[in-house]
């Protein structure tokens, strides 16, 4: 995100938040779960491949009994999805599409064997959406945004960890997206997430936080 907390601008043309060093540590951790998940936003309008790029660590999954690429996940509320979308074309990595109860039967006509549609419920659950992947065998998932997803697994209290990468500039759009929207958190002032790692990435520092237990707050630190 850039310092005022947007992760895009209100142009047609995506914002590049960071560099070749940081797009390469996410590469890594692409490369380290078993999938990634994204909102139907996301997918309509930064239209993302969510593929390892590495030649190497495409074939160190390989070697290790997986699928080259991890599986892409996406969520939606309405079904709008276009198929010609590269989530859907880029690679051989398997989709899976969860989509609440009125979208499904849209979805499976449209998508067609492209992708796995699965019902999450109306409205969507996310704890169904969770369960449903860990029967599939998915153990590590990667959540890359937008911020509706961002938010709702944080509100939901479904993160395990946050690595924020924060550019060195500001936006200043109020209609552009932010990291997040608004909420009532479950990691405030009682609930401190604990500061696991800062590195420095060229000019782009990023924390990785780790959600933090509830807390008394210490004098002093109000």
């Amino acid at each position: 995100m850039s310092v005022d907390g947007y992760i895009d601008d209100g142009t047609s043309e995506r914002l590049l938040l960071s560099g070749d060093e940081d797009f390469d540590r996410v590469d890594e951790v692409r490369a380290g779960c078993d999938a990634i998940m994204v909102g139907a936003g996301t997918v309509r309008r930064d239209d993302p491949r969510l593929l390892v790029r590495s030649p190497a660590r495409r074939r160190e999954r390989v070697a290790r009994g997986l699928p080259a690429c991890p599986a892409k996940v996406t969520l939606t509320a309405t079904g709008d999805l276009d198929p010609a979308s590269r989530f859907f074309t880029a690679g051989d990595a398997e989709k899976i599409v969860y989509a609440a109860s009125g979208a499904v039967d849209g979805l499976v006509s449209r998508l067609g064997a492209t992708a796995a549609v699965v019902d999450a419920g109306e409205p969507a659950d996310l704890r169904r959406v969770l369960r449903d992947l860990a029967g599939r065998g998915i153990r590590r998932l990667m959540v890359e945004g937008g911020g509706a997803v961002h938010t709702w697994f944080l509100l939901e209290d479904l993160a395990d960890e946050i690595r924020l990468a924060v550019a060195p500039f500001f936006v200043g759009d109020p209609a552009a997206p932010r990291f997040v929207g608004a909420g009532r958190f479950p990691q405030g002032p009682l609930r401190r997430m604990d500061l696991a790692e800062v590195r420095a990435l060229g000019d782009v520092v990023v924390l990785r936080y780790l959600v933090g237990r509830e807390r008394s707050p210490e004098r002093g630190d109000r």
